[in-house]
């Protein structure tokens, strides 16, 4: 259970990410994570190969980019986005989003711990980011 105030939070690469439930509290079925964006921020093209990814949009905009495709998520929208298939995610305006993101299954969040371990006061260098990231089963393909 974790209440209102409650959850870790972790800086992910700049952002403020709060574990709500982990593998280890849902005996590996899955992570469930908020996660709070700044204006005009994103993640790079990339995929999973061992977890699904649903976004739930509780305030702002994310735009997704997936199987060659482009929507935009306004409040209360839902994404899935299954594993295997490369997709990037952005907010595009110049205010901050908040969303929800159900990983199943779970253990992801142990390579989103690794990333809030990088040094916080400049870019990880993307070598390191792939390293990290082939650890876990996320993939970051040449953008085309």
């Amino acid at each position: 259970m974790v209440l209102p105030a409650g959850g870790t939070i972790h800086s992910v690469l700049g952002s403020p990410y709060r574990f709500l439930a982990t593998s280890d509290s849902t005996a590996g079925a899955f992570a469930l994570i908020e996660v709070n964006t700044a204006a005009e921020s994103g993640v790079p093209l990339h995929l999973h190969t061992r977890e699904d990814e649903t976004f739930f949009i509780l305030d702002g905009t994310m735009e997704v980019q997936y199987d060659g495709r482009s929507f935009v998520l306004e409040k209360d929208s839902t994404a899935f986005l299954p594993r295997g298939i490369p997709h990037s995610y952005r907010n595009p305006r110049n205010v901050p989003s908040r969303y929800l993101v159900l990983i199943t299954l779970g253990g992801f969040e142990k390579c989103l711990e690794e990333f809030a371990g990088l040094p916080a006061n400049q870019p990880p260098p993307p070598e390191t980011v792939a390293a990290i990231g082939k650890r876990y089963g996320l993939e970051f393909p040449a953008s085309s």
